[in-house]
């Protein structure tokens, strides 16, 4: 093997690679940097270990919820109590929303502002008690608890265990709570189909609401058309829009303005 070729396949530092190529330039020889080859190293390695017909991939758990998740919609076609909740930490602060909704989808959303420092685990706690208590002042007795916290739903099932001093507390709030009704049920979903209590809360956590002052319900209008197609002006003659339409129905004939092509 040539060992100039043994060299230069070899990593060098920066230093050593820049006294090489003084020395060689008078040799008109030009180092060339060698191309990354992890991925073809790779494929080679699968190519030569091939698994057998038995072989089962490993149940990994991704932390992205969204890809994870391969369950059915339950944002629709369920006909009992549902809550959805969710938390939202941003630079201006951190706020909670909670969505109850009734066995024909009636929604009662509700949402508060935290002012104390806590953790995204918190959050997505606090907001889950919101609900709780919202359905248990509204004497609801069965409940589906909907959330995109999947750490939060596996520790309320007793799937997941914790020792943070910080999240013990609410687990034991919250199983308190679910004594409350006859029959509860926690189901992840992710974030997508969680949107009602994710905008409450992002929207009481971008609120910089101060101490004295007291905030109105905000009203949702639903418009099922652009706004220029409800934009009327008001006729130069002081008549409604329609005068001259009535005229012409009661009378057959066109007002003297009009074009009759």
């Amino acid at each position: 093997m040539d060992p100039l070729k043994y060299i230069f396949q070899k990593p060098m530092p920066t230093e050593k690679l820049a006294i090489w190529k003084i020395l060689l330039s008078e040799f008109d020889i030009i180092y060339v940097t060698q191309k990354a080859v992890k991925g073809q190293a790779l494929e080679d390695h699968l190519a030569k270990n091939p698994v057998d017909g038995g072989y089962e991939p490993p149940k990994t758990y991704f932390p992205d919820k969204e890809v994870s998740f391969v369950g059915e919609d339950i944002t629709e076609g369920y006909d009992g109590w549902r809550m959805f909740f969710d938390g939202a930490a941003n630079f201006k602060g951190v706020g909670i929303g909670a969505v109850l909704v009734s066995e024909i989808g009636q929604h009662y959303p509700i949402s508060a502002k935290l002012r104390f420092l806590c953790t995204n685990n918190m959050v997505e706690n606090e907001a889950c008690i919101l609900g709780l208590r919202l359905a248990i002042d509204m004497n609801v007795q069965e409940l589906l608890v909907i959330g995109d916290s999947d750490l939060l739903v596996h520790q309320v099932l007793g799937e997941w265990a914790t020792k943070n001093t910080k999240i013990l507390p609410y687990l034991y709030c919250i199983q308190e709570l679910m004594k409350r009704f006859t029959k509860i049920e926690f189901k992840h979903v992710p974030r997508i189909q969680n949107e009602f209590a994710d905008a409450l809360a992002t929207l009481s956590s971008m609120i910089q609401q101060p101490n004295k002052n007291f905030i109105d319900l905000i009203p949702v209008r639903i418009h099922n058309q652009p706004a220029y197609c409800t934009h009327v002006e008001e006729e130069m003659d002081g008549n409604p829009w329609f005068h001259d339409i009535k005229e012409y129905l009661s009378k057959g004939e066109y007002p003297e303005h009009a074009n009759h092509t």
